[in-house]
């Protein structure tokens, strides 16, 4: 059967009531654009922000009543809220409140992070732009914490771009559990999920903050995720709304920056330094990616982006070095071909250089695991 037009869901979604029962959600503005891909539909209801805690049910009869048309085999709706002045929040009750203004915001005036079942700890892998390498680290880096025994999955948030399900070579559409909740995917024996994976690879993903965060939040809460000793975040590139709200949400136990040597690469790392050290987020380490270039024919040395960079930062600012990576054809060419270079050549020299870094994070884990902020669990 057909799945339904965008225009189709939004007719049947005039028959939810708006919040003062004076229209109905469509007419009143209230429905982001829909997505309708393959028999899923996705879309956002902006709703005021003193309201979203008490709107769930709103949310439920606007997914049931999509789940009920013809051609649809699942409905992902989230509620958004719009706050006055201009900043954004996401909506339901994990809405983001703002520090007194009496008070600085540290850490004990900010919101707190529920742990996530099943998931022992939550690393993010992050970059102050994109570019540089960040997926492919980060899909090594948790193949490479595999290798030291550990349960590992990972959580591509890059909504705009996502790459996990090329990485991993990884095809098809998640299961529902029960209700709202995923299963997972699976490739290389890493536990996988991504937007990639709800929608096809080429479908463009013209959503607003808001809808990313609520979006980024449902793939990391509602996903039976099991039992993890580690969940490895691909964040998106760059210092956003998208990229702090995750930080100051999610109880991460520490951040893997990724940059390559030259100057204007480290530039943007330092920013992204500076948004975890503002949400008192443990930096576990600085990976300098695409380091140097050997030529497979001459066996020459070349440092395409200058080289040590992002030793010398790391240096200066007082984190770990974790390690340089070069610029390899046999790391890009595995990439494409969904088995990472940690997956198709354990034993070799590119896998060598990413096992090392794992092992530094899991030395870095484990000091803050003893050393580190509490996690509240609510």
């Amino acid at each position: 059967m057909a799945s339904p037009t965008p225009q189709q869901v939004l007719d049947q979604l005039r028959q939810v009531k708006s919040p003062d029962l004076s229209g109905n959600i469509v007419d009143q503005g209230m429905v982001s654009e829909v997505l309708v891909d393959d028999g899923k539909v996705m879309f956002s209801v902006a709703v005021p922000a003193d309201l979203a805690p008490k709107l769930e049910p709103l949310r439920q009869a606007a997914e049931k009543v999509v789940r009920d048309m013809d051609g649809v085999k699942s409905a992902l709706v989230v509620l958004t809220a719009e706050k006055k002045g201009g900043g954004a929040a996401p909506g339901g009750p994990a809405a983001r409140p703002q520090p007194s203004p009496q008070q600085p915001p540290h850490q004990h005036n900010m919101p707190q992070k529920a742990d996530v079942p099943g998931i022992k700890s939550i690393i993010a892998v992050a970059s102050g732009k994109g570019g540089v390498g960040k997926s492919t680290t980060a899909v090594n880096l948790a193949l490479g914490l595999k290798a030291n025994g550990l349960k590992v999955g990972i959580l591509d948030a890059d909504i705009y771009g996502p790459s996990m399900p090329r990485l991993l070579g990884i095809r098809g559409r998640p299961e529902v559990a029960s209700g709202r909740t995923l299963k997972p995917m699976e490739g290389h024996g890493l536990k996988a999920m991504s937007m990639g994976f709800l929608v096809e690879e080429d479908t463009p993903m013209i959503w607003r903050g808001p809808m990313v965060i609520s979006a980024l939040t449902q793939m990391l809460r509602e996903v039976e995720w099991g039992e993890l000793d580690v969940l490895v975040v691909d964040m998106p590139p760059g210092t956003g709304d998208a990229q702090l709200t995750m930080a100051q949400q999610v109880p991460l136990a520490g951040a893997v920056i990724v940059s390559t040597p030259q100057d204007l690469a480290l530039i943007d790392a330092r920013k992204g330094i500076a948004m975890f050290n503002k949400v008192d987020v443990p930096i576990f380490g600085i990976v300098e990616n695409m380091s140097y270039f050997l030529a497979p024919d001459t066996g020459r040395r070349y440092d395409i982006f200058g080289h040590g960079g992002a030793k010398a930062e790391a240096t200066r600012i007082g984190v770990p070095f974790l390690g340089e990576v070069p610029l390899e054809m046999a790391i890009r060419e595995s990439s494409d071909a969904g088995t990472p270079v940690v997956a198709s050549d354990p034993d070799g020299p590119h896998a060598k250089a990413y096992r090392e870094i794992a092992d530094k994070v899991m030395n870095q884990l484990e000091g803050a695991k003893t050393s580190g902020p509490a996690i509240v669990f609510d």
